[in-house]
């Protein structure tokens, strides 16, 4: 996808995020979240954003000038306002980065205002559904997007040297969305995971639009409506181990 594309897609879910915090109030619980309350989630994400900002504006080669990424406690009177604050500048940083930004990131193989848009927009889209879910509605994401997400979190998060999701006894996963090109497989053995793009035959198969599977891979809601053809305790170990 193009970085513009990216930057749109914050720059929606971080609004329509803003608007359902305000509506939920901040004393509502987060379903998929059971520790947290509306006010937790919201002061999560304006940190990231206001973290994410200052990396790439400061061009920051490491962590090592950067504040840690504590969650701030601006007062409830003030909590949304202030997540508009830093929606809004981490838009503005990534608007306004040049292509050959040279900064941290977490996830080799993209360039680093490609890196940070990207991740910006999957952070917001799922902490977006966070904070529509005490109101029981949550707004499917583009499935452009929503595969562009399974990707990053299959392909980049995934198959990390320190990944949790493993298995004694081997076993695949293939993630097959219906309104999206691609496909995706996991393969999880005792050591850990490896990823590769494309489709086959596998011990599990997971097939719905690419909305559904985004939230689900992400552990943001059940397999209810999701086609799970094979071995359906696949996807309790990946709920159990594949957390971010």
């Amino acid at each position: 996808m193009e970085i513009t594309e990216h930057i749109e897609a914050l720059r929606r879910d971080g609004e329509l995020l803003a608007a359902a915090a305000a509506a939920a109030g901040p004393d509502a619980p987060v379903p998929p979240c059971p520790d947290w309350r509306v006010r937790d989630l919201v002061r999560h994400c304006g940190s990231v954003h206001r973290w994410a900002t200052e990396i790439v504006t400061t061009a920051a080669p490491d962590l090592s000038r950067i504040g840690g990424l504590a969650a701030a406690e601006p007062d409830d009177a003030e909590l949304t306002d202030w997540f508009r604050e830093g929606h809004a500048g981490v838009v503005a940083a990534l608007e306004n980065a040049p292509d050959d930004l040279e900064c941290f990131t977490f996830i080799p193989g993209s360039p680093a205002r490609a890196f940070w848009a990207r991740r910006q927009a999957h952070e917001t889209a799922i902490h977006r559904a966070d904070a529509e879910s005490p109101a029981g509605r949550i707004t499917p994401v583009e499935p452009a997007i929503a595969a562009d997400g399974i990707d990053e979190l299959v392909m980049g998060f995934i198959p990390r040297r320190r990944g949790r999701l493993r298995s004694d006894t081997p076993r695949s996963l293939a993630i097959e969305p219906t309104d999206a090109a691609g496909g995706w497989r996991v393969e999880i053995g005792s050591e850990g995971s490896t990823t590769s793009r494309g489709t086959g035959a596998a011990g599990t198969t997971v097939r719905a639009p690419a909305s559904d599977l985004f939230l689900l891979l992400w552990n943001r809601c059940g397999a209810e409506g999701i086609e799970v053809l094979g071995d359906a305790s696949t996807l309790e170990l990946w709920r159990s181990l594949a957390r971010i």
